[in-house]
């Protein structure tokens, strides 16, 4: 199985040659195997680049488990050409809402004016499934989908495939919960995180910029890193970082997060074409740090 990060941002898209090396496009990882169903989380802009090497020909078929229905999360779709043929089949696995089923939620953000198509005149089939503290399978692999502290009806998921093991929280604002402690790691994450081979987890922000904006629902990369120690995580994945931040800061909030964690766990900062490989046996081919860093261990 590869793991594959095709958006890493959060918030809003950006282009400048100043964040080049780590992306700007918004939050969109694959999960793929061969012979097997994509799973894909999230519908940010990334989606596009994965777009790219799948079939044109009305035979994709693929899963996504959508975190919630932020801009930056969803405005990848329109623009994902295998969905637009028929014969094509995309199942999306997303949060339930109070204002009514998902699919019905998600079309009001994608129609005109706002946008010319709505999600069923594309001419690919698109089933949009309510999901809150959940249970079930695609094809054979295990999803766990919990609620988790955001603004608005937020998920993280966890993905147990054949031995291996990926939680993605992209969105996680212990700020949103006043009465939780800074460092309260809620049980719903652990369900999410527990012993898992990867954690992709919100790190937005430095503890001064969290001081600011701790009502605005993500995290520090300190409290990442205390959420993938306290789990007992392999392998923690930066992500969803700040707009405003170009390479240079997120190289200097790496190494940060790489003091803070110790030898305890693994820590590297997603960019686009990061893969990480899990090996046919019951481990993980993760790349350390010290590959990462060096250039190896990774394609992309």
């Amino acid at each position: 199985m590869d793991v594959t990060f095709y958006g890493v941002r959060g918030s809003t898209p950006c282009d400048c040659r100043e964040q080049e090396r780590y992306g700007g496009n918004t939050s969109c990882v694959a999960l793929e195997a061969p012979g097997e169903t994509p799973i894909i989380f999230d519908l940010g802009t990334g989606l596009r680049y994965f777009g790219t090497g799948q079939p044109t020909d009305g035979t994709f078929t693929g899963a996504v488990l959508l975190s919630h229905l932020h801009w930056d999360h969803v405005q990848g779709l329109p623009f994902f050409v295998p969905i637009d043929r028929p014969g094509a089949r995309l199942d999306v696995y997303g949060p339930e809402q109070e204002d009514g089923p998902l699919g019905e939620v998600f079309t009001g953000i994608m129609r005109p004016p706002y946008f010319p198509v709505t999600p069923y005149e594309l001419r690919g089939s698109i089933d949009f499934h309510d999901c809150g503290d959940s249970e079930f399978e695609i094809d054979g692999r295990r999803i766990t989908s919990r609620w988790v502290r955001h603004n608005g009806p937020t998920l993280g998921y966890r993905v147990d495939w054949n031995g291996h093991s990926v939680a993605y929280i992209p969105d996680h604002g212990p700020g949103t919960v006043p009465d939780d402690a800074d460092d309260h790691v809620p049980r719903r994450i652990h369900e999410l995180c527990d012993g898992v081979d990867l954690l992709i987890h919100d790190a937005q922000y430095s503890i001064e910029e969290y001081e600011q904006k701790r009502h605005f629902g993500h995290c520090t990369i300190q409290y990442a890193v205390h959420v993938a120690r306290e789990c007992g995580v392999r392998t923690l994945a930066l992500f969803h970082h700040d707009p405003y931040h170009d390479d240079a800061t997120l190289d200097e909030l790496l190494g940060v997060a790489r003091s803070a964690a110790g030898s305890s766990v693994e820590v590297i900062a997603a960019h686009e074409g990061l893969v990480i490989s899990f090996a046919s046996s019951a481990h993980a081919e993760i790349p350390s740090a010290a590959a990462q860093a060096a250039g190896g261990g990774v394609r992309g």
